[in-house]
């Protein structure tokens, strides 16, 4: 167990982070992703991540599938919104006036069947409204027992502190991986500083850390790594590469390459959470062995010269995404 900085929930070292079960990496199968979030409720995980523009409201109604029959004070539920899209799937931008903030929130816990959010978060840092207003309108949804603790996604230092002083910060989600770093020169040190902890997604970046891609595999229509510039010609050749260095180092600790992507990022410190895509009981089973991955400090120096900080081939998102990051900034 781990907790989510000083004032936050205690949750399960390892997450689920549900987005792929309904969006962004294809076509998904309903049936094995309940059968997988079961799995990862019956091993211990207790920490479900999910967004409210996931499938469009199909997430959040596929985990009110799942949990139906299951005790709600036994899952924490982390739910991100503002993203906001049009029918075909397009992204139009984000919205965090205060009242995006309750419309988007009423409507999550109908999907979710449940009377409160354990995390709530806006996805992305809306440039239009000061976050002040938007974490405020969250803070009274607290005051009101709709919402247990807030969070932030992808904020820069100056943003969380600013969000912080309106309202303790439970957690900011932030990308985090071996060729994920750049959280490291700002952002987590100021996490750290106001006792606020950290859930990592993206963690096996995609899938490139997996052990399991190849440069021939095909994606289906819809799949948003099609547009990934870490996913695209001499990039992927190159990101492939630091993966095969680190095959090696796996086998000598009879472990995969996602066990040890992952058991680097549960070891950089137990403020950060890491989040699990997986979709598939076999890939969640592969995860949670991680847990079991002990890295010794010549492990780590290993890593760290297989893959040393910076050396990803390609942005972690289009230009176009890139420009919403407030973590960017």
């Amino acid at each position: 167990m781990r907790t989510l900085g000083t004032g936050g929930p205690a949750v399960s070292d390892l997450g689920l982070g549900c987005m792929g079960m309904s969006d962004l990496y294809g076509p998904a199968d309903r049936a094995e992703s309940i059968a997988t979030i079961h799995a990862a409720l019956d091993a211990g995980i207790d920490l479900l991540d999910t967004g409210d523009f996931y499938g469009m409201g199909h997430n959040e109604l596929l985990i009110h599938e799942a949990l139906r029959g299951r005790p709600r004070e036994r899952v924490r539920i982390s739910v991100k919104f503002g993203a906001l899209r049009d029918p075909d799937g397009n992204w139009l931008g984000n919205d965090g006036r205060p009242a995006a903030v309750k419309n988007a929130l009423a409507y999550t816990l109908r999907r979710l069947g449940t009377d409160h959010v354990d995390v709530y978060r806006i996805a992305r840092v809306d440039p239009a409204v000061p976050i002040e207003e938007t974490v405020g309108a969250i803070a009274e949804e607290v005051g009101k027992g709709h919402v247990r603790h807030i969070g932030l996604s992808e904020a820069g230092a100056a943003t969380i502190r600013r969000a912080h002083a309106v309202h303790p910060i439970a957690d900011v989600q932030l990308e985090y991986s071996l060729l994920s770093r750049g959280i490291e020169r700002e952002v987590l040190p100021a996490c750290r500083e106001l006792g606020i902890g950290v859930t990592a997604y993206g963690v096996l970046s995609r899938g490139l850390l997996s052990g399991h891609w190849s440069k021939d595999r095909e994606l289906a229509a819809g799949d948003f790594r099609t547009f990934s510039p870490r996913f695209s010609g001499d990039n992927l050749a190159h990101n492939l590469a630091l993966v095969e260095s680190l095959r090696a180092l796996a086998e000598a600790k009879g472990a995969t390459v996602a066990q040890l992507a992952i058991a680097w990022v549960l070891g950089r410190g137990q403020d950060i959470v890491p989040l699990i895509g997986a979709r598939r009981r076999e890939r969640l089973a592969e995860a949670l062995g991680a847990s079991g991955v002990e890295l010794t400090a010549a492990d780590l120096a290993a890593i760290e010269a297989a893959v040393p900080p910076d050396a990803a081939a390609g942005a972690r998102y289009a230009q176009a995404q890139m420009a919403h990051l407030d973590s960017e900034r």
